[in-house]
């Protein structure tokens, strides 16, 4: 029977780690592309707003619409700069669940090809054994 990879609950906790870091790694690519697209959204809408003023009132109006777009703009960039660094530790955490892992796949593959070898090596000794017996039969029953 073949031997067990010693490592094998360690290498399980390793992809469930790289999993959840991909998962990670998506939802944080989600909330980045949410708000990049949020903040082209309110520039577009703030190209859109006429810029004619009639009265002072509406001179007013728009004072206070672009003043408060421009806090709106400010925090729809530091939204942006948080989810771009949000992004940027899912990513280097998904590379390093990744390199962790990647490590012991390698292992548990030089293992399964060890495994492999020794079952042929066996095999072969078998055959080389059944054939060398009946060599040596027919060759007592021929002096025979």
């Amino acid at each position: 029977m073949a031997r067990a990879f010693a490592l094998a609950g360690l290498l399980r906790l390793r992809q469930i780690e790289k999993e959840h870091a991909a998962s990670d790694l998506a939802a944080a690519n989600a909330l980045r592309r949410d708000a990049g697209e949020r903040q082209a959204r309110a520039i577009a809408a703030l190209h859109a707003v006429p810029a004619d003023a009639t009265d002072s009132g509406t001179l007013f109006a728009m004072a206070a619409a672009r003043a408060s777009s421009r806090s709106m703009l400010a925090d729809l960039n530091a939204l942006t700069a948080q989810t771009e660094a949000q992004a940027e530790a899912a990513q280097q955490a998904f590379t390093e669940a990744k390199k962790r892992a990647v490590g012991l796949e390698k292992l548990e593959t030089r293992h399964r090809d060890g495994v492999v070898a020794g079952d042929l090596r066996t095999e072969q000794a078998a055959i080389d054994e059944v054939a060398t017996g009946a060599w040596q039969r027919a060759r007592e029953g021929g002096e025979a």
